[in-house]
């Protein structure tokens, strides 16, 4: 599967680089449509401080110009996405490894026919090189909070990570969509998941709608002008062929399946200004795991 990731990331930045040519001939500028930002931490969930306990992603969304809210061909809107990710075993056990883990990646979103594309990849950099072990410690520190448990932290390296998502959005009333979705990822984890979101008012109907690698929960990437309340339920299904974060060569074994259930609220009480508060329920991810966790998603917005 490594492989596949590497021939993945070939032919996307091929289709980038063909899509991008087609789009130039035509529309030769481009313009920033919207940032798409994420937070999460088990703080804000069961409050247990393990495994998938925190996260950040911040997304940069362009597009050709003039762009009028669809999206259209490949490589003519495109997201620049640079995460953070901490996972930590349990202090008690040490039942899985500590991964720090920062990545930059590209992806570009589009219609093929009546489907919205999510294609892309993203390079990670993993292990102490990050400095995210010695932040949370520092952390803990600072708030006298129990220290991490660093010493069995994955060592330095670097991995891709492709992934290719298909939705379709069904309209069951002006203000109530119903988004199934099928999702592959080949490279640091392989494996294939489908699921399903519904969303329900105003808000975000019209967005383009970015999804969080953890949690799978829906960020706005674009900010349109509804204001109101709008709700969030979604879960899905994944199958698991491998984990780089769980080395099956130390004696870790992942999980075949696993399922995420999440429910969230968007509040936009004016254009510019938004709040967004998401839990997602996370299904064990390893065989020594003897629960499934709660994490919380918050996002603040003010553009002015």
């Amino acid at each position: 599967m490594r492989h596949l990731a590497l021939i993945l990331f070939c032919a996307l930045f091929t289709g980038f680089s063909a899509g991008q040519a087609g789009a130039q001939s035509n529309l030769t500028a481009q313009q920033s449509i919207g940032n798409g930002r994420l937070f999460n931490n088990d703080l804000f969930g069961d409050g247990f401080d393990r495994w998938r306990t925190g996260s950040y992603v911040f997304s940069h969304l362009r597009a050709a110009e003039p762009y009028d809210g669809n999206l259209r061909g490949i490589g003519e809107v495109m997201e620049y996405r640079f995460r953070t990710e901490i996972i930590a075993p349990t202090r008690r056990t040490r039942d899985r490894p500590y991964v720090g883990m920062i990545s930059v990646g590209a992806h570009t979103h589009y219609d093929l026919g009546p489907a919205e594309i999510s294609l892309g990849g993203d390079v990670l950099a993993i292990g102490p090189q990050t400095g995210l072990d010695d932040f949370q410690t520092a952390y803990h520190r600072a708030f006298s909070l129990p220290r991490p448990t660093t010493g069995n932290a994955l060592k330095n390296q670097f991995a891709f990570q492709g992934s290719g998502e298909a939705r379709y959005t069904y309209s069951m009333t002006p203000t109530a969509t119903l988004r199934p979705f099928v999702e592959a990822k080949a490279g640091a984890e392989d494996m294939v998941r489908a699921g399903a979101d519904l969303l329900i008012g105003k808000v975000g109907q019209s967005d383009v709608l970015l999804r969080d690698v953890v949690t799978g929960q829906l960020y706005r990437g674009t900010q349109d002008d509804e204001t109101g309340v709008s709700f969030v339920l979604g879960g899905d299904v994944a199958a698991v062929k491998d984990s780089l974060f769980l080395p099956s060569s130390q004696g870790y074994v992942a999980s075949p399946t696993r399922t995420r259930a999440r429910a969230g609220v968007n509040w936009q009480p004016v254009p510019g200004i938004s709040f967004f508060y998401g839990a997602t329920y996370l299904s064990r991810e390893f065989e020594a795991q003897d629960e499934g966790q709660v994490v919380g998603s918050l996002k603040l917005n003010f553009n002015f």
